[in-house]
Formats: structure tokens, sequence, C-alpha cells
């Protein structure tokens, strides 16, 4: 398997889903702008996507991937089998208990993470009946990764860097054509929450069919498999919520602030996003069954190599990717998001947001390859104790940037905490042993910093001043952008290559 075309291929299925995603976000911006309706809805999706991401996507996967493709080394498909049977039985009953809570409980959660909304009843009674819509959506979801998990040990790494495309589909068909028939329009967005779960489910299933892999759950909680991944999640567990309570306490706090400052901080979050699931997801779902398979096995040179290039590869994109969206962050916001009832204003509040997250992008992402070299070796309570100390950290950063910075200093000190995180994950991989750099990192890092310069310079005399993009029309301005950007790419990548790198050298077969 070539590891490089398997990555590209999971990018570009991220593209995709980004792609649909922006024209979702650009559709919900003219279509509610970015005040009080879309404030409650963004509080409502943001608890159970919290939820999804601390246990479909952040500790279960931590846990299942790792064993599951262990069984499947060293045990075969049969027994494979068995145990993602009796671990969705187990899990199946759990989600269910967590969603009928969820429910009940929707108002003690949208007081405990968005407190400001109580000033309001009327905005706090819409985000409580937004959410309970919403919740389901756990369910649906942490199921639609258990068959993730499966497909990526199975090499399928496509489907599931698909499968998001359908909930983005489901916000804009139902902002299109339900909105208009509720009596509150914002509602529809919640219901597209809960439709595109389902569809995200189901679009999985035939192709678990196809590896023949489609587990029929068994109630077997005592199982050793299952007890194996249940007593890992339990530290993931604890060290992805570190990284949500964070997110929690960053929307209480912008729950706060004025009207606008929750709306501003997603719209900016998405921009960051792009790059950060394009590069630093796909990365690390691609390397992990890799790991694994390689940490069974003992072979720790090949081990080290391959975190090697991962690191490597990460950040001859990264790097780029967090200068561009500093760079072009007015350009970006008024060409994506200038339409309808988003204002001038909020332009400008989420250029500096995304400033703010833009400083940390590269961490963000070598976050997601350094991390995963702990979780193959089914070591997991090392990143949580990184987690906890990250969480201080980035609450410290907190305290003193938001009275100076405001909502973009709660961007700021998420990319203070990223810093910390990935710098002391690279430390503890190194004292370890588990990653040997190669030897010319010196001169690697020096020619990726001369491309930078040379794109850099591009976008700086490309772009003009940030006050002339208010200017020119939407279309001009989406024309201006495509080609400041095309032509930032080609002064990137057209340096690196008379600099000496080609596209063999980062080809790896595993």
């Amino acid at each position: 398997m070539n590891l490089l075309k398997s990555a590209a291929s999971v990018s570009a299925m991220t593209l995709v889903s980004r792609i649909t995603g922006f024209a979702r976000d650009v559709l919900l911006a003219i279509t509610f702008g970015a005040g009080f309706a879309m404030d409650a809805f963004v509080v409502a999706f943001r608890l159970p996507n919290l939820l999804r991401r601390l246990f479909a996507e952040g500790a279960f996967s931590q846990a299942f991937v790792p064993i599951l493709g262990e069984y499947r080394t060293r045990s075969g498909e049969e027994a494979t089998r068995a145990l993602a049977s009796r671990l969705l039985g187990v899990l199946a009953v759990a989600l269910l208990l967590v969603t009928a809570a969820g429910v009940v409980a929707a108002p003690l959660l949208v007081y405990a993470s968005a407190a400001g909304f109580s000033k309001d009843a009327d905005k706090f009674a819409l985000t409580v009946a937004m959410l309970r819509i919403c919740f389901p959506y756990i369910f649906f979801i942490s199921l639609t990764s258990f068959a993730a998990g499966i497909l990526n040990t199975w090499g399928h790494f496509k489907v599931p860097a698909f499968t998001p495309v359908l909930l983005n589909l489901s916000f804009i068909g139902f902002a299109l054509f339900a909105a208009p028939h509720f009596d509150r329009p914002i509602m529809a967005l919640a219901w597209a929450v809960f439709a595109g779960g389902a569809l995200q489910l189901a679009f999985q299933v035939p192709f678990l069919l196809r590896i023949r892999m489609l587990p029929m759950p068994k109630w077997d909680p005592r199982d050793e498999g299952v007890v194996r991944v249940l007593k890992l999640m339990v530290p993931a567990a604890i060290g992805v919520s570190v990284a949500q309570v964070s997110l929690v306490i960053n929307t209480h706090i912008a729950s706060w602030l004025r009207d606008g400052s929750v709306s501003w901080l997603y719209y900016a979050d998405r921009l960051m996003e792009f790059p950060s699931a394009l590069l630093g997801v796909a990365m690390g779902t691609v390397l992990l069954p890799s790991l694994v398979r390689h940490h069974s096995n003992n072979d720790i040179g090949a081990y080290s190599r391959l975190l090697d290039w991962g690191l490597r590869l990460a950040l001859l994109l990264a790097l780029p990717a967090a200068l561009g969206l500093a760079l072009l962050a007015t350009p970006l916001a008024a060409t994506l998001f200038w339409h309808g009832e988003f204002t001038r204003h909020d332009v400008l509040m989420t250029r500096s947001a995304l400033i703010a997250y833009a400083a940390g992008l590269v961490c963000i992402i070598l976050v997601k390859i350094l991390a995963p070299g702990f979780y193959a070796r089914q070591n997991i309570r090392t990143p949580v104790k990184v987690a906890l100390a990250t969480l201080a950290v980035t609450q410290a950063a907190n305290l003193a940037l938001v009275p100076w910075l405001g909502h973009a200093g709660l961007a700021a000190a998420i990319s203070v905490g990223a810093t910390f995180n990935a710098g002391w994950l690279w430390l503890l991989m190194r004292r370890r042993g588990h990653w040997q750099p190669a030897p010319d990192w010196s001169a690697f890092l020096l020619k990726v910093g001369v491309a930078l310069y040379m794109m850099g310079g591009v976008i700086w005399y490309g772009m003009g001043s940030e006050q002339s993009w208010f200017a020119i029309p939407a279309a001009t301005r989406a024309l201006k952008l495509a080609a400041v950007i095309a032509g930032a790419m080609v002064a990137y990548f057209a340096t690196l290559w008379a600099v000496g790198f080609r596209l063999r050298q980062f080809s790896r077969h595993e």
C-alpha cells in the first residue's frame, strides 16, 4: 500500500467534504447571519459534536483501532469480526443511554455550556429545543465512527473520509427547502443534524458488507477484547475530554461577550479546520493502522521511519497553510461569508479570530501525527497527562488574552495550548526513542523556509490592502482570491522543486 497515495485519497475525499462544508457555511451565513439565532444553533450543535469528538472520533477510535489491528495481525479476521460484534453490542446500549440522558437534561447542558444565554429566556429556550433534536446525532455518528474504524483497519480510507459530505448536504437541503416551512427557520438546522447523522451511518453499511465485516451486536461485556478496549477508553476519554473541556469553556466565555462572538469563532474555526482536517486528520488516519502493525511486529526501525515521514510531510503542507490563512484572513472571510445578513463588521471580527487560530495551526496538525505514535503502542496515558497540562496552559492564556483581545483571545489561547501540546509530545517521543529523526532535518527546514518566504511575498503583493476587498464585487473577489492562492501555490512548490525536492522522495510503501 502506498501511504502517500492513501493520504492523498483521504485528503481528496476530505476536500470534497470541506468544499461542501464551505458551501454549507456560506449558505448559513447568508440565511442566518451571525446573531441571536445562529449563536443558539452553534451551542446546540456543539454539545453533541463535542461528544462525537470525545467518544466517536476520540477515545473510542484511539482504543478500538489499535486493538482491532492487533487482532487482525495476530488472530485473523474471524476473531476480529467476533470482537467487533461484541463491542458493537456494548457500544449500542451505552449510546442509547447517553442519548436519552442528553435529551432529558438538555436545559442543564445548555446552562453548563453557555450560561450567558440565561440572560435571554427566548434564546435559552430556543437552544434547548434545538439541542433535544440534535442530541441523537451522537448515537448515529458514534456507530458511523465504529464502522470507519473497521474500514480504516482494512485499508479502505476513502469511504469514511467521504461520509461527512452527507451531513453537509443535509444542512444545505434543509436550509434551502425546509427552513421556510418552520415558524423559526433556524430549527431546520437541528433536523438537518439528525437526518445527516442517520445518513452517514446508513452509507457505510454496504461497504462493511463488501469486506464481510458487518458485525451483528452481541452482548458480552466480559469478553477479553471488549474489556481491553474499555480499559483503554477510560484514559483516552479523559485525554480527549480535556481538549473538549477547553472548547466548552471557550463557548461559555464567548456567551458572555457581545452578540456574535460565538458565531465569529465558529466561522473562523471552520476555516481553520479545513487544512487541519485535510492534513492532520488524513495523515493520522493513514498512519495509525501502519504504526499498529509495526508495533505488533516489534519493528522499531520501520516505526521510527514512518513517524519521520509523517512529520516531514505534515510540516511541508501545514506551514504554507498556516501562512496563507494568516495573510489571507480578510480576503477569505470577505469572499466566503460577506453576503446577506453577514456584515462587514462580522468579516473583520472573523478575521481577527482566524489569524489567532492560524498561529497554532501547525502544532494542531502535528499533534494529530504525534499522538497516534503513542496510541499505536496502546500508550494512552502519556497523551492524557500532556492534555491535562495543556488544559491548564490554555486557560491561563485565556485569562491573559481575553481581556486584551476579546473573542480573538479565545482563539489565541487554543493556539498557545496546541503549541505546548505538540512540543511536549515531540520531546517525549524523542526521549523514549520511539522516533529517531533522519540526519537531514536542518536542510529540510531551511529549504521549506525559503519556499515560505517566496510564497509570502506573492500573497503580500498579490492581495493588496485589506480594505480593497470590500470595494470590489463578490465575483471579482472570488476570482482575485483564487488567483492569489494559485500564485502562492505555484511560488511555493516551484521553489521546493528548485531547491531539490521531488515527489518520489515522499512516496512510501507499506
